[in-house]
């Protein structure tokens, strides 16, 4: 829906959900509060469903500030952000690379929860500012408002992944345990207090707490896998990984030829040549779009799609990143003269990853398990 310094805002469907309900919740506390207030239904100055929404668009305006917090410190101490998105459980960064030093580390985590507690101080200030002027739903906002930012800042200040707090403790922890084990421990406590909140949610039947809980829970798995995947194939360069691959699908064959090339290696994509260099790529599900007695007369120059390369000194973690920024399951393979030498996707990086794991295990000093 826009961008900031370049980093794309988006909106995940759920956000779509969680407004309408937000709105109905809010709604209902603003009537709740006027009726303890003795404040008459005609002297709200609109429909409370209306100032419902303006809540919840507010407080999603409030994590949004929360999220440019962090996005704006990354991006000016080293890091790299591809994306901010909206959703029902609030926001997240996609933080493609953190800033390179533990004290970057941490004090990008602290600035969302700071600029969170900051903005409850200021929408509290104009609350007691607007106090006694009649405007009794403006002040009901004013101060719901405050009051999630306090509880979003307090929150985040958790300390376990995926949390804010999580990032905080894994930067203190990271000199002395270097990053995998860091981030481990973080992961450990985001476990617990997804445990914690899975709980909380049986016992008081709220079902947005369970939500929260899983999101807890699959943030911190989901850290903790990834870190330990940047560990160990930045260690492994690209030639260790892919699957060597002299040929592709020359540019100027037919899609029947592609059709031929995709079953004899069994792949759904192959890259395309032309003079030995990729240029492109080809799927599988390009061939079966056209239509079997037109694949003959049907180049492949006409079906080739924008394909991704990667060089043979570069370390699997840094190919990988490139693959998933481009959302394509293979990228080509080249030499040091820009030639075709294989091609690398998920399945090569797991088995990789699989034989980095071995070999760190077989390391003298490792414990080993032993037979009886």
């Amino acid at each position: 829906m826009g961008s900031f310094r370049g980093v794309p805002i988006r909106v995940h469907f759920s956000l779509l959900v969680a407004l309408p309900l937000l709105a109905l919740s809010f709604s209902a506390a603003l009537q709740q509060a006027a009726e303890a207030a003795d404040v008459p239904p005609g002297a709200l100055g609109g429909h409370p469903w209306a100032w419902g929404l303006a809540v919840a668009v507010g407080l999603f305006v409030s994590v949004l500030l929360h999220e440019m917090a962090h996005t704006f410190y990354a991006l000016r101490h080293g890091g790299e952000v591809h994306g901010i998105t909206l959703m029902i459980v609030g926001g997240v960064s996609e933080l493609a690379e953190v800033p390179k030093r533990p004290r970057d580390e941490a004090l990008m985590a602290l600035v969302g929860p700071l600029t969170s507690l900051g903005l409850a101080v200021l929408l509290g200030a104009v609350t007691w500012g607007v106090h006694g002027l009649g405007l009794f739903q403006v002040q009901f906002a004013l101060f719901t408002l405050a009051m999630l930012n306090a509880v979003l800042g307090v929150f985040n200040l958790l300390p376990a992944f995926p949390m804010d707090g999580g990032r905080i403790v894994r930067a203190a922890l990271t000199p002395r345990l270097g990053m995998v084990r860091a981030t481990k421990v973080a992961a450990g406590l985001g476990r617990v207090f997804a445990v914690a909140f899975g709980v909380w949610g049986l016992v008081t039947l709220n079902p947005f707490t369970l939500v929260v809980a899983f999101f807890v829970l699959m943030g911190a798995e989901g850290e903790s896998r990834q870190v330990r995947m940047k560990a160990l194939l930045e260690r492994v360069r690209v030639e260790a990984l892919m699957t060597p691959r002299m040929v592709g699908v020359d540019l100027d064959l037919s899609m029947q030829d592609a059709h031929w090339a995709l079953r004899r290696e069994h792949v759904g994509m192959l890259p395309v040549t032309s003079a030995g260099r990729p240029v492109g790529h080809v799927t599988w599900a390009a061939v079966q779009a056209v239509p079997e007695a037109q694949r003959g007369g049907y180049m492949v120059r006409d079906a080739m799609e924008d394909g991704v390369v990667a060089e043979l000194s570069e370390d699997g973690w840094t190919a990988l990143r490139r693959m998933a920024e481009a959302r394509v399951p293979m990228m080509a393979v080249v030499d040091e003269e820009g030639l075709l030498a294989g091609t690398l996707d998920w399945n090569d990086i797991q088995r990789g990853m699989t034989r980095a794991e071995e070999a760190e295990r077989s390391r003298p000093g490792w414990p080993r398990e032993r037979t009886a």
